[in-house]
């Protein structure tokens, strides 16, 4: 194709600039070209009739007249810096007409064909004066974008012709993790525990720090009552204590090929992605230094660990636009260099695909190096598909393998577990919506047994 072929093909897909005939000219057009050719059947010069079509042509440019001109008219977007992944967002645009006349305009933004899109945007603005209009789309994967042009055709009242324009307003767009479950974590501990169907586990007596003296309830420890406040106050009051701030949480993050399964809503890296911020929050709340490990055949981001709600933002923009590889991941290789980066005793976090972990021998001598010094605690999603075939009904002979086949992987994985579980390495798997919140609830657990 041609350049000036490219140009003209550019005007017709709304992204070059130029003056268009409208559907309304070209009906007008075809209309009367059809009652002329009818007239001249009586014997009238066809000349004439070429003489009138172009007559009304040129009448029809008085419209143009009548339409602002690109520089009359300001665009301006307002984009945000950051999005979460998932989550419907307003963008809005500003017009101003500097012209006396009054322009129908019809907008297509040039975000990332990754975010939803639903163009075009039509509105008037009237002559000197302003407008906003606005637009929802939701960034469906994570990752750094570049927004960048801005299409706009517009017309005058009488719509005959229509004007293209394009504006450049470059705009850096970071679409983070879905932070829903972190949120609500941090607006209500307890409540984002409850809520599924678990609650934070009580300390081991006599342990911890005092923080305060409050009402004593249904459920706490007779032996840390008050006395002294209780006499005072004429009502039953308690010591309250929480586990010991300032220890190590290191959160490793498997993004090797079995993490890009595909989940109900999203793929497996997505889901542990949330619940790994949700559990850095909950611990950074608590006053833990944390780390994040993101890994695949190598080691791809290291954060060092830290302490302070401030950290969180330092583990978000490391992580962010983290993808899955198409290469297995290589535990053996990321262990040693935790070995090397990690010398003070932590809880080890590893969100993984637990059958797939499984079948590494070799990873099993290095957590039994590691075993020594950190504990370890393993979360993975549950195979839906595998659970749904064991719970099928054999009603025949295909249905009955695909069954005996799924529960033989399912005796094989609690086997390979209880083996893990006798050297002290901790396996748990969860449902993808629950995942945080077991994540978080055994951290808790831990935490409050003083084990670390």
């Amino acid at each position: 194709m041609t350049k000036s072929l490219k140009n003209l093909w550019g005007r017709l897909l709304f992204r070059d600039k130029g003056i268009l005939p409208t559907k309304k000219l070209v009906a007008l057009f075809l209309s009367m070209s059809t009652g002329l050719f009818i007239i001249s059947l009586w014997d009238i010069s066809w000349i004439y009739l070429i003489l009138i079509n172009c007559l009304f042509l040129l009448i029809s440019l008085i419209d143009v007249f009548l339409t602002p001109t690109k520089n009359e008219l300001a665009f301006e977007r307002t984009l945000p810096i950051e999005m979460e992944r998932g989550i419907s967002y307003k963008i809005e645009i500003s017009i101003k007409n500097n012209s006396k006349y009054k322009a129908k305009f019809r907008i297509i933004d040039g975000i990332p064909q990754t975010f939803q899109r639903s163009f075009p945007i039509t509105g008037v603005v009237q002559g000197e004066s302003s407008t906003i209009t606005s637009y929802e789309t939701i960034a469906k994967e994570r990752g750094k974008y570049e927004v960048k042009e801005l299409f706009i055709r517009y017309k005058s009242f009488l719509g005959l012709w229509e004007k293209q324009a394009k504006t450049i307003q470059e705009h850096t767009v970071k679409v983070i993790p879905d932070l829903t479950s972190t949120r609500n974590y941090l607006e209500s501990a307890q409540k984002f525990l409850l809520h599924e169907g678990m609650k934070i586990r009580k300390h081991k007596s006599g342990s911890g720090e005092f923080t305060k003296i409050r009402s004593f309830v249904v459920g706490d420890d007779p032996r840390k009552i008050n006395w002294r406040q209780t006499a005072k106050l004429q009502e039953v009051m308690t010591n309250e204590y929480e586990p010991e701030h300032g220890k190590y949480i290191t959160v490793l993050i498997d993004c090797g090929r079995m993490m890009g399964a595909e989940l109900s809503k999203s793929n497996r890296l997505e889901k542990v992605l949330e619940a790994a911020l949700t559990l850095t929050a909950a611990a950074l709340q608590k006053g833990d230094y944390v780390s994040v490990l993101a890994f695949s055949k190598n080691v791809k981001v290291y954060v060092p660990p830290a302490k302070g709600m401030a950290h969180l933002q330092t583990i978000l923009k490391a992580i962010y636009n983290l993808e899955v590889d198409a290469a297995e991941s290589n535990y053996a290789d990321v262990l040693t260099y935790l070995q090397m980066v990690q010398k003070k005793r932590s809880l080890l976090l590893l969100f993984s695909d637990v059958h797939t972990f499984l079948h590494e021998e070799s990873a099993l001598v290095y957590l039994k190096r590691l075993r020594k010094r950190h504990l370890f605690l393993m979360l993975g999603i549950e195979d839906e598909f595998l659970l749904n075939e064991v719970k099928a009904e054999p009603s025949d002979v295909q249905k009955a393998m695909k069954k005996s086949i799924a529960q033989q992987q399912q005796l094989f994985k609690k086997r390979e577990k209880i083996k893990w579980e006798k050297q002290g390495l901790q396996m748990v798997e969860a449902r993808e919506d629950k995942l945080a919140t077991v994540a978080v609830s055994y951290y808790i657990s831990m935490m409050n047994q003083g084990i670390l």
